[in-house]
């Protein structure tokens, strides 16, 4: 087989968001948007299900079909965009909760879908999403009367535990919030870290869940091993791939690896990253292209099948360190041509 083999570990993943439920004296949701952080949504989905998770939120409405269709009716999916324009048979018919972000989506809410239940987000100072303080008084009355089924905001700095903003930003929350009926919840899986303070009524776990950052303890959920399709032996002087970028110093074997940008190998990697062949490390040599790496395996002494890129060696945080981006790139890029090895519940 030609393409890279990504393991999926389920049960994992549902480790990761039981040990963050137990840090939390209230109720634990799941965030599955970017079809599952590029796990896929609706296995993810369907393990949480099982372990006991009955709210999910997706960052737009098309994201809850796969969801509704692998679970049905029973659980609750959250619409972080909330009710847009051109939105509204999809919410209705997938019985979707939209997080109305605005006046006039309040507005647009109340007229095309009376007594649809909805959650309301608050911008608390990372000014993306969300009412601010002062839309918010001109409309809480009204909003509350409706009954809505929560009430959120969200942290900008939450990996940061010691930024001045998380505190801020829960002052805010409080001084919006404080006295209303209504489930809160204002922290993800950096704001779970932060303690008891920032964990209100419901927590949203999402990068946690999968594996990353900031959640240190987290267990990994993928593996990625990519297929070698040729290996050849260069003289001292001969150079490899696009622009000759690497020239062999010494007698090498380069091994040509399936695997490249459009499987979310990003070419900032180009003679930076480290594949492994069990414990031994190995260079890409060269420039990242579309569908191939190529990588130095002289210090080897077995010619190598396969090669990993993700796995015990180097977690999802490793290599993006080395792409100067964060895990969550890292998971939301892994390609469709993988072949996908799903395992656990």
């Amino acid at each position: 087989m030609s393409t890279g083999r990504l393991t999926i570990d389920l049960d994992a993943v549902v480790a990761n968001w039981r040990a963050l439920d137990d840090m939390t004296g209230c109720k634990t949701a799941a965030v599955v948007k970017a079809d599952g952080y590029g796990l896929g949504a609706a296995n993810v989905a369907k393990a949480l299900f099982k372990a006991g998770v009955r709210q999910f939120f997706v960052a737009v409405a098309e994201e809850a079909i796969a969801i509704r269709e692998e679970l049905g009716a029973k659980p609750d999916i959250s619409v972080f965009s909330g009710h847009m324009k051109g939105d509204t048979d999809l919410i209705r018919d997938l019985r979707l909760t939209p997080m109305l972000n605005s006046v006039e989506q309040l507005t647009h809410h109340f007229e095309t879908l009376p007594g649809h239940p909805f959650g309301i987000q608050l911008d608390t100072g990372m000014n993306r999403l969300g009412m601010e303080a002062q839309e918010w008084a001109a409309v809480a009355e009204l909003a509350l009367s409706q009954n809505p089924t929560l009430v959120m905001s969200h942290l900008a700095c939450a990996d940061e535990p010691d930024h001045p903003m998380n505190p801020h930003q829960l002052e805010n929350f409080r001084q919006m919030t404080d006295g209303i009926h209504v489930t809160r919840s204002l922290a993800a899986t950096g704001g779970i870290l932060l303690g008891p303070d920032y964990h209100f009524d419901l927590t949203r776990p999402g990068i946690g869940l999968y594996g990353g950052l900031p959640f240190e303890k987290a267990a990994a959920t993928v593996e990625l091993d990519l297929p070698v399709i040729q290996i050849r032996d260069l003289a001292e002087g001969e150079v490899v791939g696009y622009g000759n970028s690497w020239q062999a110093e010494r007698p090498s074997r380069v091994a040509t690896v399936s695997g490249g940008y459009a499987d979310g190998i990003f070419r900032i990697l180009s003679d930076k990253a480290t594949l492994y062949h069990g414990d031994q490390p190995c260079k890409v040599i060269g420039r990242v292209s579309m569908d191939l790496l190529t990588v130095d395996v002289t210090d080897l002494t077995e010619a190598p099948t396969k090669l990993t890129l993700i796995g015990r060696q180097q977690t999802v945080d490793d290599l993006a360190g080395q792409a100067q981006t964060i895990g969550y790139e890292v998971l939301t890029q892994l390609g469709g041509r993988y072949n996908r090895k799903t395992f656990g519940k």
